[in-house]
């Protein structure tokens, strides 16, 4: 069952940080028509669409990346307080009254929605260039999939972690700098140190 869930890490961590280089291309081609812009005053025809275009592409296929490094907004004021099992629970609630419904619907409503678009071979209507944006439309339903099989594997951990009173090991590339100080806090707790103490000398 680990390997399976790493597995799925893996896959949106791969998706996630391939979109990402999406970053680069948006940055040449917003400067790209700045300076065509305002130093050789012809604009483009595209940098909007090019902007939107980009920038939605990274937003919707980073989702499943974020969900399985638990990066999205969580109102966990009293969440952070409650035991694993507790933590675990309430979310495997919300997981399959409101993640998995939302998901499912994306996916059905996203395919219908990117068919259309793909059989019209759908151009923007906001610049004389025509764009094609089918190809954006057509990521809709993708992102919903990658997200169904990330929420398929916090699913699972939830169930781990209820049986087993602990939450199961993750993919980690990138870490809360509060999580590092509450970290090094317990180790310094488990040497017997305090963290008054830790910094002086002998």
């Amino acid at each position: 069952m680990k390997n399976f869930l790493f597995f799925i890490d893996s896959l949106s961590t791969w998706v996630g940080k391939s979109f990402a280089w999406l970053i680069m291309v948006l940055t040449l081609g917003v400067s790209y028509e700045v300076l065509v812009r305002y130093a050789f005053r012809a604009p483009t025809t595209w940098a909007f669409d090019f902007s939107y275009i980009n920038y939605g592409a990274m937003f919707l296929m980073a989702g499943a990346y974020t969900l399985s490094r638990g990066g999205h907004v969580r109102a966990d004021v009293l969440y952070r307080f409650f035991s694993p099992r507790k933590q675990a629970s309430l979310d495997l609630v919300l997981y399959i009254i409101f993640f998995l419904p939302a998901v499912i619907a994306l996916i059905y409503s996203g395919w219908n929605y990117a068919a259309t678009s793909i059989r019209f071979k759908e151009v923007s209507i906001f610049s004389p260039a025509g764009i094609p944006i089918f190809p954006l439309k057509a990521l809709i339903p993708a992102t919903g999939v990658f997200l169904l099989l990330q929420g398929i594997a916090e699913i699972i951990r939830c169930i781990i972690c209820i049986r087993e009173g602990s939450w199961p090991q993750r993919l980690h590339d990138v870490e809360e700098t509060e999580s590092i100080v509450i970290r090094e806090l317990q180790h310094q707790e488990q040497q017997g140190q305090t963290p008054q103490n830790s910094g002086r000398g002998a």
